[in-house]
C-alpha cells in the first residue's frame, strides 16, 4: 500500500460543558487529525494529545511538529508500509506515543478499507455492542455532582467514574453512593493526584465498594502502587503508568495493579493496545477502554477495541453527546447503555465534510 500523501488537520470543538480533572479544566478540544491517502483509499487517525503537557508530556503542537519533521517522512521513505510495520519504522524516535498512534491508526484504517475489513474484525472483537460508562469531572459542589450523575444514569450509562483529587474524594463518593445505592457500578480516577502519604485517606474509600481507584499515584511510582495495594482494599487500576505491553507485564508481576485501563493513544496505537490486552488476559487481569474526549473517529476505534474478550468492565467510550453537541462524524448514540461496534471497512465511518470544514482551523499537506 503506497502512501501518496499525509494531511495534518487541526480542528477545534467546544465541549458541551467544562470538564475538570485534577490536572486542569477543558472547555474546548484542540485536536490533531491525520489523514493518509493511497492510490485506492484514505485512512483517518486521531491524536489524543491535549493542548498542554499536563496529562502527559505530550501536547498537540509537539505532536504536529514531530509528525511533520520526523514520523511522516520516516514512514513515507520506508516504502509501502503496512500498519504492522509502522511501530518498527518509528521505533528510533523516542517517545511521542500519541503522535505515533495517530499515524499508525490512519495507516491501519486505509489498509483495512482497501481490504474490506473492519477495525473490530482486525482487533479480534467478539461482541457487536459494548456497555458504556461515563466519566464525571470535578464539580463546584456535591449537589451539582448528584444532578450530573442522575442525568447520566437517566440516559442509560451502566457505570459512573468520578474524578477525584485531595479535598474532593470522600465527600462526593459518599454522596453518590448514598443517593444512588449499592447497585451502582462506581469507580474513581485520581489522575496521579495523590502520594503514598495519602494512603490513609484513600483507605477511607474502601467501605464504598468501588470497582477500582484509577492511577492514584504518580505515573512513575510503580513501587508506590505496590505498597498502596497492601494498604487499601479497593482494587488499583493503572492508567498513565502503562505505556506498553512490557509495562503492563511488569506492573502485574510486581503486584502494582489489579486492573488496567487501556488507552490506545497513550500506548502508541491500537496494535500495542491489543498486545496489552493479551498480556492482561494471560494473567487474569481485567481491562477496560479509557477515553480521551475523542471525536467519532477515535470513538469508533475505541468501541471496536472494547469489544475484545478481555474488556470485561464498561469503558469510558460514552456517546458523542456526552462531550460534543455536534460531532465531526455521524454521532454515536447510546442504546440501552451500549454502543454498537461499527462493521464497515476500516473505522466504519468518515467525517461529515461540512461539519469537518466548520471546525477546521488549519491544514497541512505532506508528501514524500
Amino acid at each position: 500500500m503506497k502512501l501518496t500523501g499525509v494531511e495534518l488537520r487541526r480542528i477545534s470543538i467546544p465541549l458541551v460543558a467544562p470538564f475538570r480533572t485534577s490536572f486542569g479544566t477543558q472547555t474546548t478540544r484542540d485536536i490533531l487529525l491525520v489523514r493518509v491517502t493511497t492510490d485506492d483509499a484514505e485512512g483517518w487517525g486521531e491524536c489524543v494529545a491535549m493542548a498542554d503537557p499536563l496529562y502527559s508530556s505530550e501536547y498537540v503542537d509537539a505532536a504536529a511538529d514531530v509528525l511533520r519533521r520526523f514520523l511522516v517522512p520516516a514512514v513515507m521513505a520506508a516504502g509501502p508500509p503496512t500498519a504492522h510495520s509502522v511501530a518498527g519504522i518509528l521505533a528510533p524516535f523516542k517517545g511521542h506515543r500519541m503522535a505515533k498512534a495517530a499515524l499508525e491508526m490512519a495507516v491501519l484504517d486505509a489498509e483495512l478499507r482497501t481490504e474490506g475489513r473492519s477495525f473490530g474484525r482486525e482487533l479480534g472483537a467478539v461482541r457487536d455492542r459494548v456497555p458504556c460508562g461515563v466519566s464525571v469531572g470535578i464539580m463546584d459542589g456535591v449537589p451539582e455532582l448528584l444532578d450530573a450523575v442522575g442525568g447520566y444514569l437517566a440516559e442509560g450509562y451502566v457505570r459512573v467514574k468520578l474524578k477525584i483529587e485531595p479535598g474532593w474524594d470522600l465527600e462526593p463518593v459518599r454522596a453518590v453512593r448514598e443517593r444512588y445505592g449499592d447497585d451502582l457500578l462506581l469507580q474513581v480516577d485520581a489522575n496521579t493526584a495523590y502520594t503514598l502519604a495519602d494512603a490513609r485517606q484513600l483507605a477511607r474509600l474502601d467501605p464504598f465498594d468501588l470497582l477500582l481507584i484509577e492511577q492514584p499515584l504518580d505515573e512513575e511510582d510503580v513501587l508506590g502502587h505496590v505498597e498502596l495495594a497492601r494498604r487499601i482494599r479497593t482494587p488499583i487500576c493503572l492508567d498513565e503508568s502503562i505505556a506498553s505491553a512490557r509495562d503492563a507485564a511488569a506492573a502485574i508481576r510486581l503486584g502494582a495493579c489489579q486492573v488496567v485501563n487501556i488507552k490506545p493513544g497513550r500506548v502508541g496505537g491500537y496494535l500495542e493496545a491489543r498486545r496489552i490486552h493479551d498480556v492482561c488476559v494471560a494473567h487474569g487481569i481485567p481491562v477496560w477502554c479509557g477515553g480521551m474526549l475523542e471525536t467519532g473517529l477515535g470513538r469508533a476505534a475505541n468501541v471496536a477495541l472494547a469489544a475484545m474478550p478481555g474488556f470485561t468492565l464498561p469503558g469510558d467510550t460514552s456517546a458523542s453527546g456526552r462531550y460534543y453537541a455536534s460531532d465531526i462524524t455521524e454521532p454515536f448514540v447510546l442504546d440501552d447503555g451500549h454502543l454498537e461496534v461499527p462493521t464497515g471497512p476500516g473505522l466504519g465511518l468518515v467525517p461529515v465534510p461540512d461539519r469537518l470544514a466548520e471546525v477546521t482551523t488549519a491544514t497541512e499537506w505532506l508528501t514524500g
